[in-house]
């Protein structure tokens, strides 16, 4: 059974959704998952649903998505009410006619002198213009756009856990807001937000991003009791179908729970994770990769291992650094520890991918403290770049290289798994050394990166040594499936997203000529198969990391990756995929896959049937 990569991505969507109902989850944490969910779905219309909005608008498939879209977007405010339900009497959202008097003598000078001066009066002739994701308010004659920045959810002074919802509060004193006293109503605009013009170098990127909120409207999202007159004169401003229009009962946008899970009962919490930390790695990270590799899996250890080694540029040993940053965050010690470095006088030179989606204005504030703290910064290449690399280089060029299958995101590094690889290993340290090269060589698109020159010698052809990028990843997992293709045969692939086509039909031979074939896919898996036995995990950490193993006669050959197992990552991305070669390590990482293989706490069966494997014994997010 094939499907479309977006109705896939959709139902991983719908398992996010699921976690609200998990009775082994505390409370905040099934909110948590309201506002993942809320979040994901309004990420879908603004890039995932691009390819079946411009090449098939108006289609099955399209309609398709939006029909899911729609009933997920009912269930998740059935959820909300329910888990609102259960909260209470704690944590209450209260209607304004719950308020007292006092209560409102509060809320008529917030609305005054916060909210109103801060509202945007748009006359209807200017709706098509609506901004992304903002709530706006309708009414007779006018919009009121209200600032995205201002809290949806208001504390009530006083009264701790109780609270009240902005929009609710500017509908019942609509007064405050119009040139006339008369009903609102709620809407939001999603739109497509990809931008072609984004994948230019740092001088273009500002410019490329500044008309991104102008992008094509995919989705109208409208209270219920929205006058059908008004609706249709708004649908039409924004060259919507009548399919393209979601009636759902506020709150429209339930991001707003966040507020609830931040300030909630730390009882309705899971405990803290307490990740084991590489003691020995930790006080002496090169003197410790002198003797062996080190392989780390995150969140259950420490992720601050990778920025103590980060630190070790400021080591005396260290004469230069070389490093990708993709999706860092606002708040990062890893990329301080480069800064520092360049201040020092290392020379540090970092690929900084700033075409991350949608964090593409933070990248541009990272690329200005870099620059001007002395850090190279190399040329953005054609191909995004998407591997994760960290080297560091002594004087005599001898190298100690961090790989990884995940972002180098403090956050991301304490609530995503993701393996860690340290290695000072002189082959794996070469062509480390040989692919931050060619990227500094800042080579023309469709040229051999191993055609170029570099500072130890020839650079050896990227793909064929013991490191692989672009389509050499796709040719590496085709040969090792072919090899699998048997009786005996065992694959083993954990990815987020599996929908290349090569791959999947490598697996289908494999799995009919009787190889054992598992699949852990997080997110988009574009082919069901019988012979496939396939699932998503979906529980307390979002499943990052990608691995492909095989069992080549009980010599299991076990690698690590950045990339997804999608057309684009191996035709128009830099990724990297590394070999485990530590006999240990590679021990560890069949460890975690086989026992997630097993998990019933955290599953989904992936067939057409999709099937919960709920309250089990064997659950992979436990330390």
């Amino acid at each position: 059974m094939r499907l479309l990569a977006e109705a896939s991505w959709l139902q991983f969507n719908r398992r996010v959704l699921w976690q609200t109902e998990r009775p082994d989850f505390p409370l905040l944490e099934r909110m948590r998952f309201l506002a993942i969910w809320n979040r994901n779905l309004d990420e879908f219309f603004a890039a995932r649903i691009a390819k079946p909005f411009l090449e098939a608008r108006g289609s099955p498939d399209h309609l398709n998505l939006l029909q899911e879209a729609y009933a997920q977007a009912r269930l998740a405010h059935e959820r909300y009410l329910a888990l609102l339900a259960e909260a209470s009497p704690h944590l209450q959202v209260l209607d304004p006619q719950d308020l007292d008097e006092e209560d409102w003598r509060y809320f008529r000078v917030y609305l005054a002198e916060v909210v109103a001066p801060r509202t945007d009066l748009i006359p209807w002739e200017a709706a098509a213009e609506a901004t992304h994701g903002a709530l706006y308010f309708a009414s007779e004659r006018y919009l009121v756009r209200l600032p995205q920045d201002l809290p949806r959810l208001l504390p009530v002074p006083g009264l701790e856990g109780r609270y009240v919802r902005l929009g609710a509060l500017m509908r019942a004193r609509s007064d405050l807001f119009l040139p006339e006293e008369g009903p609102l109503y709620e809407l939001r605009v999603l739109r497509l937000l990809e931008s072609e013009r984004a994948r230019a170098d740092w001088d273009e990127l500002a410019q490329s991003l500044e008309g991104r909120q102008e992008g094509m409207a995919t989705l109208l999202v409208a209270e219920e009791e929205f006058p059908h007159p008004w609706l249709d004169r708004l649908r039409e401003a924004l060259h919507l179908s009548p399919q393209e229009v979601f009636l759902l009962p506020p709150p429209l946008n339930l991001a707003l729970v966040e507020r609830l899970v931040a300030e909630g009962p730390e009882r309705w919490r899971f405990p803290p994770l307490r990740p084991e930390r590489p003691r020995r790695f930790l006080k002496e990270p090169l003197a410790f990769l002198e003797r062996q590799d080190l392989l780390l899996y995150h969140p259950f250890e420490d992720y601050r291992a990778v920025e103590r080694f980060a630190q070790e540029a400021l080591s005396p040993k260290v004469a230069e650094v070389w490093a990708t940053l993709y999706r860092i965050g606002e708040e990062n010690p890893l990329a301080e520890a480069l800064i520092q470095a360049a201040k020092a006088g290392k020379r540090v030179h970092v690929l900084l991918e700033g075409r991350a989606r949608f964090d593409e204005l933070l990248n541009l504030h990272w690329y200005l403290r870099l620059l001007r703290a002395g850090v190279e910064i190399l040329p953005l290449p054609e191909r995004k770049v998407h591997a994760k690399a960290l080297l560091l280089l002594t004087p005599e060029g001898k190298g100690y290289a961090h790989l990884g299958t995940g972002n180098y995101n403090p956050l991301n590094g304490r609530l995503y798994t993701d393996f860690s690889l340290f290695t000072s290993r002189p082959d794996v340290v070469k062509e480390v050394r040989a692919f931050f090269q060619s990227l500094h060589t800042a080579f023309p698109a469709g040229r051999d990166p191993g055609d170029l020159p570099w500072e130890g010698g020839p650079l050896p052809p990227l793909g064929l040594g013991l490191l692989k990028t672009g389509e050499a990843i796709r040719h590496l997992l085709l040969e090792e499936i072919g090899r699998e293709a048997h009786p005996k045969g065992r694959i083993l692939l954990k990815f987020n997203h599996l929908t290349d086509p090569a791959v999947l039909e490598a697996l289908v031979r494999a799995a009919e000529a009787g190889a054992r074939v598992d699949l852990l896919v997080r997110s988009t898996l574009t082919l069901l198969h019988p012979a496939f036995r396939a699932k998503s995990l979906v529980g307390r950490f979002l499943e990052h990391a990608r691995v492909a193993a095989f069992r080549a006669d009980g010599a299991w050959r076990v690698y690590l990756t950045s990339a997804d197992a999608m057309p684009r990552n191996f035709e128009r991305r830099y990724e990297l995929l590394f070999p485990v070669l530590d006999k240990e390590a590679k021990r560890r990482v069949l460890k975690v896959l086989k026992l997630q293989v097993r998990d019933d706490r955290n599953s989904f069966l992936l067939t057409p049937e999709e099937k919960r494997l709920w309250g089990g014994r064997h659950d992979a997010h436990r330390p």
